[in-house]
Order: C-alpha cells, then sequence, then structure tokens
C-alpha cells in the first residue's frame, strides 16, 4: 500500500502528516513555509509511494466556508494539475486546532513548547489525517 498524505493548510505555515505503509496509523511529517508547500510536496512524492492527499477543509460551525479557502482552493487546484494521477480530497478540519492544543496540554509540554505554532499546525494535520482514517474504516464497517 502507499501512504496518504494530509495537509492543513495556513497562510504562513502548513502543517504535513502522513500514514504509515499500511494506512493504519496517522503521524505528524512536519511544517512548512506555505511557499514552499508545492515544492515539498512535491519532492516528498518522487521518494515515497503517496496514493492520495487529504486537505484539510476551513469551514465555520454555521457550515459556510472560512476566509482561508480563497488561498485554499487555488492550491488544490494547482496541485490536482501537477500531480493528475493522485487524488486530492477535502476533509473537515473544523475543531482541529483546539484539539491540538488539548493535546499538548495533555502530554504535559512546557510553556514555550505548547506556544509554538508549527507544532500546533503539524498535529492539526495529524488529527485531520486520523479523523480521516477512522471515518474510511467506519464506512467500510457499515
Amino acid at each position: 500500500m502507499a501512504r496518504i498524505l494530509a495537509i492543513d493548510y495556513g497562510k504562513k505555515r502548513t502543517g504535513l502528516a502522513v500514514t504509515d505503509e499500511l494506512q493504519i496509523i496517522a503521524g505528524g511529517l512536519t511544517t512548512v513555509a506555505t511557499t514552499d508547500l508545492i515544492d515539498y510536496i512535491l519532492d516528498y512524492v518522487k521518494h515515497e509511494n503517496v496514493e492520495r492527499i487529504i486537505v484539510g477543509l476551513p469551514k465555520k460551525m454555521n457550515n459556510e466556508y472560512s476566509e482561508n479557502m480563497v488561498r485554499i482552493e487555488p492550491f488544490v487546484n494547482r496541485l490536482r494539475k501537477l500531480l493528475p494521477d493522485t487524488p486530492v480530497e477535502f476533509y473537515d478540519e473544523r475543531f482541529t486546532t483546539q484539539l491540538a492544543h488539548q493535546v499538548i496540554l495533555a502530554a504535559g509540554l512546557k510553556k514555550k513548547a505548547r506556544q509554538n505554532k508549527a507544532l500546533v499546525d503539524e498535529i492539526s494535520a495529524t488529527i485531520i489525517l486520523q479523523s480521516y482514517l477512522d471515518s474510511r474504516r467506519m464506512r467500510i464497517l457499515n
């Protein structure tokens, strides 16, 4: 099997997460400056077998898209053109930042680590990807 890559797209920084080759569990990969994101992904897929890419879908509580969608949509369109054989899907990212902060607190990290926005972005991408994997398993089981 191949890996699944997840993206928590941000204006300045973007968190990335990836599955193991068996697609059982998500793990944080890194955080990349958004300006370098396309190059990073293209390089990554050259060296790793990536089956699909999951992009966090920014929605508000009223189910409307957040303001970040105006940046994400052109990025996804470009990614689809550059990687036509790799499916790129959206997955709801609501609450991932809050959950990432809770994970950091629960891990007992010191205040300086808790303020590391890059770590929050990477954990958010991991949460998006693990939620995607869990929902896919539930669909298979039902």
